[in-house]
């Protein structure tokens, strides 16, 4: 990681849903992944949910978290395929203020050592929502892991140049009053 001497490490509010009809909490590799080194490396874990794939069910979701001001990252995994039931992507894109078109670009570009040329139907994308980062993955724990380590883990820290998101997320100390 590229580092600016005199940054400092600034924790991050984040909020990880898992959009799955099979998976329960107790077999949720994917969200566990980016939860666990979401704290790791620092930041806090504000919120977790699990989801059946339903599109007004997740969209209600990242509403609320977008809304909330406690919330500076929303982490989704799963419904980005292209199965019937996959509805992640049309869920929240209609929430985004601003898509992060590099994002999927980024992480299908990564994703083609692991998978290859199947990373094509990934619809991996983010973007911000009233100053909160909403980033939505695969539901694969290697994909999250892919993305975690590929991009998150880097564009979430402060002290990483020669940008990164989180100067575009309301400071920690505005959480308060959003307005």
């Amino acid at each position: 990681m590229r580092v600016q001497p005199d940054a400092v490490f600034v924790p991050l509010n984040i909020a990880v849903l898992t959009v799955s009809d099979t998976r329960t909490f107790d077999n949720d590799t994917s969200g566990e992944l980016l939860a666990s080194r979401s704290v790791e490396v620092g930041h806090r874990l504000v919120a977790r949910a699990l989801l059946k794939d339903d599109l007004y069910k997740i969209r209600a979701q990242v509403a609320t978290w977008i809304a909330d001001d406690q919330v500076q990252v929303v982490l989704i995994t799963g419904g980005t395929g292209f199965t019937g039931r996959d509805s992640t992507p049309e869920a929240v894109g209609c929430l985004l203020d601003k898509r992060i078109d590099g994002f999927g670009e980024l992480f299908r570009a990564l994703s083609i050592l692991d998978i290859g040329t199947s990373t094509v139907q990934s619809r991996a994308l983010a973007g911000l929502a009233n100053r909160t980062l909403v980033c939505c993955l695969p539901g694969s724990t290697g994909a999250c892991r892919t993305a975690w380590e590929g991009i998150l883990a880097e564009q979430l820290d402060a002290r990483h140049r020669p940008c990164n998101f989180v100067k575009h997320l309301l400071p920690i100390e505005a959480c308060a009053s959003r307005g």
